[in-house]
Order: C-alpha cells, then structure tokens, then sequence
C-alpha cells in the first residue's frame, strides 16, 4: 500500500534528486534513501551502546581476565 505525501525540499535537494533518479523514480529512490539513513542511524546508535557498555564494564573485565590468567596459563602449558 503507498500514500502520498506533500513535502518541501529545498531547490538544491531537487536538483541532485533529479540527477540520480529519473521521471517516476523519486518515490522509489527517495523510499530506499530513507530506509539506508534509518538502517544506518540504528547501526551506529547499536555501536555507540555496544561501546558505552564495554567501556562501563572495562573494570570488571579486566579484573575477572587477572584473576583466570594463572589458571589459563597453567591449561596452555599441558
């Protein structure tokens, strides 16, 4: 199902538009445009949680890898 909009772009948007996509295309180009910027704006906000929370955690993980070094050690040299 689709549904028309009415939207204002600026001139120069109109232009580069109109260069990349041809007569009865912009709707189509304009819909995949949205769907990358969305795809790619939950991609980085996934990074930047993923970032956030190993920096929360760094403390403890690097205290939980001190305290099982000796024991890994050991299990490498058999």
């Amino acid at each position: 199902m689709h549904k028309r909009l009415n939207i204002t772009l600026p001139e120069s948007t109109i232009v580069l538009l109109e260069s990349v996509a041809g007569k009865g295309e912009k709707s189509n180009f304009i819909d995949n445009a949205i769907k990358s910027y969305i795809r790619r704006e939950k991609q980085n906000d996934l990074r930047q949680r993923l970032k956030e929370g190993a920096i929360a955690r760094s403390e403890r993980d690097l205290q939980l890898a001190e305290e099982w070094f000796e024991v890994e050690e050991e299990l490498w040299q058999k």
